[in-house]
């Protein structure tokens, strides 16, 4: 139970779909332009989920692979939205690219057809990541989210089957907004979304006035799984067990201050459940085995991200060009961000070919680091620091 009293605004972003016309948030009205399901060819199953299916595919008219998401019957809305928002987010840094919407003539069976990633499973990837491999993907989906926060979207549903990365390329993309939803000050949203390990408190406690922040909470979660070595971080065996798992490491003194700030009440049931708790460290989480991947900074990250009140989480926002977590873990991989080095030294006066000169000796200076010397990588990180120089030129 709430009072309607207290209620919560996102500390950034809040206001964008405010001042966007209506067709930009208002997905019901889409009209969606389908195309020709004869361009494609399934190849093979790679996936899938509650609401769909995901084959691996071909594109017959230029050969090229591609991804084929075949959705499971669900209400017209929800696909509308999903497609709604992949078009708003088009071209995003590490969005995944949505190619193509199509439907089979005779069972209406809408597909989305997205640009192929050859990603690794987590479940084999993670364990072999280094600590700066951890800060770079970290970073890169950093991105990800700042983008789609600074589009008034909230992605619902971050999780590390979400993230797919082509280790080889040192490529990350955000995918499945199946979940994804537009971010109105004010506005109450369903606390059923997520994945169970990934869900924030508020989601638990049932706050539903809830913003971008749910994604920053999903974000520690997978952060504390990389650098701990511990799949999923927190294990619950269903939702009120998932509160009982948090409420163990972070304590209830945190939890009943964040429901007394909000006005909210557990269930009397739940409360029980939930017991009485003392903070732990996070160092007891620490071993033989994860302790090169545990630094100082990042346990300062870490603790910034696994705040029961959503309000104190880090934000994926950008400021003076640095997303505000630069202040501590990702700080070495923003060092190779293009220009970066120019910016410190307040020498962007020098001309956009010293900053060329500068961006491509940062790119080779991150494959020694990553110890990477394939050319198909090399080119692809070159083109990736280039492209934001590119945009910021207007060309």
């Amino acid at each position: 139970k709430r009072s309607r009293l207290v209620m919560s605004q996102a500390r950034v972003y809040a206001d964008v779909n405010v001042h966007r016309p209506r067709d930009y948030w208002d997905y019901e009205s889409l009209t969606v332009q389908w195309g020709d399901q004869d361009d494609y060819e399934v190849v093979r199953k790679v996936g899938r989920g509650k609401y769909s299916e995901v084959f691996e595919g071909i594109n017959v008219a230029n050969n090229e692979r591609c991804i084929i998401k075949i959705l499971k019957p669900v209400k017209k809305k929800k696909i509308k939205r999903e497609i709604k928002i992949l078009q708003n987010l088009c071209g995003g840094p590490n969005i995944v690219k949505l190619l193509d919407i199509v439907r089979d003539q005779h069972s209406k069976t809408p597909s989305l057809v997205f640009e192929y990633v050859n990603s690794t499973d987590f479940k084999v990837l993670y364990p072999t990541l280094t600590d700066y491999d951890i800060r770079y993907y970290i970073y890169e989906l950093l991105k990800a989210l700042d983008y789609c926060h600074s589009q008034g979207i909230m992605h619902r549903d971050v999780k590390p089957h979400n993230v797919m990365i082509d280790h080889e390329l040192r490529k990350l993309r955000l995918i499945d907004w199946g979940l994804a939803e537009f971010y109105h000050p004010g506005k109450e949203y369903n606390v059923r979304v997520a994945s169970r390990y990934f869900k924030g408190p508020e989601l638990l406690v049932d706050l539903q006035d809830y913003d971008y922040s749910l994604d920053m909470w999903s974000l520690g979660c997978m952060f504390a799984g990389m650098i701990f070595r511990k799949e999923p971080f927190f294990y619950g065996h269903d939702n009120q067990d998932q509160l009982v798992k948090i409420a163990k490491v972070l304590g209830t003194d945190e939890l009943n201050a964040y429901l007394n700030k909000y006005r909210l009440e557990l269930d009397p049931q739940l409360d029980a459940l939930v017991g009485r708790h003392s903070r732990k460290p996070w160092s007891r989480f620490v071993n033989s085995d994860n302790q090169h991947l545990v630094s100082p900074e990042a346990i300062d990250f870490l603790d910034k991200l696994l705040r029961y009140d959503h309000q104190d989480r880090l934000t994926a926002k950008r400021s003076n060009g640095n997303i505000e977590a630069s202040s501590s873990f990702c700080l070495f991989v923003f060092s190779m961000e293009p220009g970066y080095g120019l910016c410190q030294a307040g020498a962007m006066g020098y001309g956009v070919q010293n900053e060329i000169v500068t961006i491509v000796l940062f790119a080779i200076i991150e494959l020694i680091f990553l110890r990477t010397f394939s050319l198909q990588c090399a080119i692809y990180l070159i083109a990736q620091r280039l492209s934001p120089l590119y945009k910021d030129l207007h060309l």
